[in-house]
């Protein structure tokens, strides 16, 4: 899933994790390797979000949410490299709320 500024604040929020920015010089890698995402790095590797089927919370069609699919682990201790496995599935689901303008 490709996440917009708020989506990725809501995520940020409910996952101790950074961003991987636009500017990073990796991320056209990454998207080459997995696809167009948004990136997320935590303690333990590259993470992204994928739609999943979990119902709304509150019966509210407006809010969406994805589970968080782990795609590379740290491969070092001083967490530099990334070492890629077949995407797995984590069971952490992320809730977003869709932004009314």
């Amino acid at each position: 899933m490709k996440l917009n500024s708020a989506q990725v604040q809501q995520t940020l929020k409910q996952m101790n994790a950074q961003v991987v920015p636009d500017s990073h010089p990796a991320l056209t890698q990454l998207t080459d390797v997995f696809g167009e995402h948004t990136f997320f790095l935590d303690d333990s590797g590259l993470k992204v979000l994928e739609p999943s089927d979990v119902p709304p919370t509150d019966g509210q069609s407006s809010e969406v949410s994805g589970e968080v699919v782990s795609l590379a682990d740290w491969s070092d201790s001083t967490l530099t490299s990334l070492a890629p496995h077949a995407p797995v599935l984590t069971g952490t689901i992320i809730v977003l709320q869709e932004v009314k303008h």
